[in-house]
């Protein structure tokens, strides 16, 4: 038989190669071996890894003394001031806190329509529904903020359990960057985010609390958590009962979007024993909306649908008792 010559020499040249790159794949595959523990390197690569390291005399040496820093954070502050129980003094009569939204150096929204502020007309409103359910004579009123103050979201529902509250309303103004957006909602809480919060408040009140008249720190740990969910569960469903109450009283007075009853995990909503809303009362950022709320007509009219709303829920739970 006979070979082409330089075919041969090609062939056997590129079969060379391959089995150089196969021989440099495996060394890099498996561990290099030793003898005596110590790695057999091919002069032909680079040094064993041992050899990278930085020798021990030139690294930093450990500062002799230890330094420490100190920062005072002073007392904790007292709980905020309870606000003042207005209406009849039967303390039978059932109590409704009235929570005006942002305050102080938290403005809340600014409608582009003559820059009017959320934390004023939220204000604004709540003095407007509290004249108008003590002129009912059926309720107690207490406000959380009667002023231009700043109060931190669970100081306000905060406010409503220490004075054992029966229903809290949270006043609030929406905005969009849609100017067409207009139109008043409700909001109570979701049932999802009660699930995650009862296991919180389980946790944090040390089963110390009493809610809705059972003592959690009589049961275990388990039970507290189921107690408590079960009283946040009946309070979402009176809270919810509320609602839809509120838009069907008020829709003659208030405009309301088309889904006006909504469910969200806003802080505000989540005392476990005090039926919370969110009355988002309009568009600030929609111009006949802000023009609503800022009028004094418009005030009355959105105190009155709550205070309808008020007295009917009331009178549906003494009737059930």
């Amino acid at each position: 038989m006979f070979f082409n010559k330089r075919w041969t020499s090609a062939r056997f040249g590129r079969h060379r190669r391959a089995m150089s790159l196969l021989a440099l794949l495996g060394m890099i595959a498996s561990p290099p071996a030793t003898v005596a523990g110590r790695p057999i390197v091919d002069p032909a690569f680079d040094r064993p890894r041992s050899e990278w390291q930085v020798p021990a005399g030139f690294r930093a040496k450990r500062p002799g003394k230890r330094y420490s820093v100190t920062v005072p954070i002073g007392k904790p502050k007292p709980s905020v001031a309870l606000p003042r129980i207005e209406g009849p003094a039967n303390s039978r009569l059932p109590l409704v806190v009235i929570d005006a939204g942002h305050g102080g150096h938290d403005p809340g929204a600014i409608s582009p329509h003559g820059g009017m502020r959320e934390k004023d007309i939220t204000l604004a409103l709540a003095r407007a529904i509290r004249t108008d359910l003590l002129a009912s004579g059926r309720v107690r009123v207490a406000l959380t903020r009667s002023d231009d103050r700043f109060l931190v979201l669970e100081e306000r529902y905060g406010i409503a359990r220490r004075l054992k509250a029966d229903l809290f309303i949270s006043v609030h103004a929406d905005a969009a960057e849609n100017r067409q957006a207009s139109g008043a909602s409700i909001y109570t809480l979701s049932e999802v985010a009660s699930d995650r919060e009862a296991a919180r408040l389980a946790a944090r009140e040390n089963k110390a609390n009493i809610i809705n008249g059972v003592d959690l720190g009589a049961h275990s740990g388990d039970v507290s958590a189921i107690l408590l969910d079960l009283a946040q569960r009946e309070t979402m469903n009176v809270a919810s009962d509320f609602a839809r109450l509120l838009q069907r009283e008020a829709s003659d007075e208030v405009k309301f979007r088309t889904t006006a009853h909504r469910f969200a995990s806003f802080i505000v909503l989540k005392a476990p024993d005090t039926p919370s809303v969110l009355f988002e009362t309009g568009f600030i950022s929609n111009k006949e909306d802000g023009e609503f709320l800022a009028s004094l007509a418009g005030r009355k009219k959105v105190a009155r649908g709550v205070r309808e709303a008020v007295q009917i829920h009331f009178a549906r739970r003494i009737a059930v008792r």
